[in-house]
């Protein structure tokens, strides 16, 4: 036989309750990315939703006593670089330069950096011997509303998360998502074709996991993410793809699947390549406003041509002593507030 469920008749306690939270109800809107939202909750509108609004606010890392562990480095002939496999610490090529060499380019674009306008917020500290610190895109992506925080391939990177993380939460900024489980994401591959596409470069630094998680986040923005493979052992995808202006981008053909470059048209994307003349981090450069970009002083006066007939206005700095380290400007700044677009 069923019995029959007993009633639960609403007290005038339940009664009010109810009113109560009716009253005083949740509100998911505005969102949490929103002006309104950002500037009550976080005290100012943080992240970026391109890669070439005004650049207002960059993390950084001038280089210190982590890079002494370069100085220790055997080389490796066959490899044409230093490096010890068993703490995974590398430096490419046959040189190594001295700290003094590299904190002066540092310093320099530090300089001209601020002569744009730009504040720039430095890494509260670097973890010990990790000496690719100064490659601070790499660590985090700032996005529309703040930041992600990555998570680095190689071991010698391993543990850079930790003082990005709290140079974040020093400054105010909102972490939107850590890179976590066996997900692997590094800045370097991420970029902005504009806010509504981005895309990353899937790598030996960038696995499907990390892909998959910077989609998750990216996806609630209303942004969708292509993925491109990166050639070879190829890293990142700054070393052949940076946006310049709303519509104009500087690519390395070389380094790009004709796929994405077909894409790049489709999306109407302008893009100006560098010339066999141009060192390999032509390219790593960074747009300060839109058409607005600092890049290294070696690049060549063909391209330098390219660009001014492209209306973008280029700033030179000198920067080939960091750039032995395996990263350009590009790398070596994290934005973390761009002027929307």
């Amino acid at each position: 036989m069923q019995k029959t469920p007993p009633s639960f008749a609403m007290s005038e306690f339940d009664h009010r309750y109810n009113m109560l939270i009716e009253r005083f109800a949740s509100e998911p809107d505005p969102a949490f990315e929103s002006a309104s939202e950002q500037s009550f909750v976080w005290g100012r509108q943080w992240g970026c939703n391109s890669d070439v609004g005004r650049l207002r606010v960059v993390l950084m890392h001038r280089p210190g006593e982590e890079m002494r562990v370069v100085d220790t480095l055997p080389h490796i002939p066959e490899l044409n670089a230093f490096g010890d496999p068993t703490t995974g610490a590398y430096w490419r090529g046959n040189q190594r330069p001295t700290l003094e060499e590299q904190q002066a380019q540092h310093d320099a674009l530090v300089a001209a950096l601020r002569d744009e306008g730009v504040e720039v917020v430095y890494l509260k500290r670097a973890a010990a011997g990790r000496h690719k610190s100064i490659y601070t895109r790499d660590s985090c992506i700032g996005i529309k509303g703040g930041a992600i925080v990555t998570r680095m391939g190689p071991r010698i990177r391993r543990g850079e998360e930790a003082p990005v993380t709290e140079t974040l939460a020093s400054i105010g900024m909102p972490i939107l998502r850590t890179i976590h489980g066996t997900g692997l994401m590094e800045g370097g591959s991420f970029a902005y074709i504009r806010p509504d596409v981005a895309v990353i470069g899937v790598s030996s630094r960038v696995n499907e996991e990390g892909a998959r998680q910077l989609e998750e986040v990216l996806a609630v923005q209303g942004t969708r993410l292509i993925r491109v493979q990166i050639p070879g052992y190829r890293l990142h995808i700054d070393g052949g793809f940076v946006m310049i202006h709303h519509d104009v981008a500087i690519v390395n053909p070389s380094m790009l699947p004709f796929v994405f470059m077909e894409e790049l048209k489709r999306l109407g994307i302008r893009m100006i390549p560098v010339n066999h003349e141009d060192p390999s981090w032509t390219v790593n450069c960074l747009a300060v406003a839109p058409g607005r970009v600092i890049m290294s002083d070696r690049v060549s006066a063909r391209t330098q041509d390219a660009l001014d007939k492209a209306g973008i206005s280029i700033r030179l700095v000198e920067y080939d002593r960091v750039g032995l380290g395996g990263g350009g400007i590009h790398c070596s700044t994290s934005p973390l507030v761009r002027d929307p677009v």
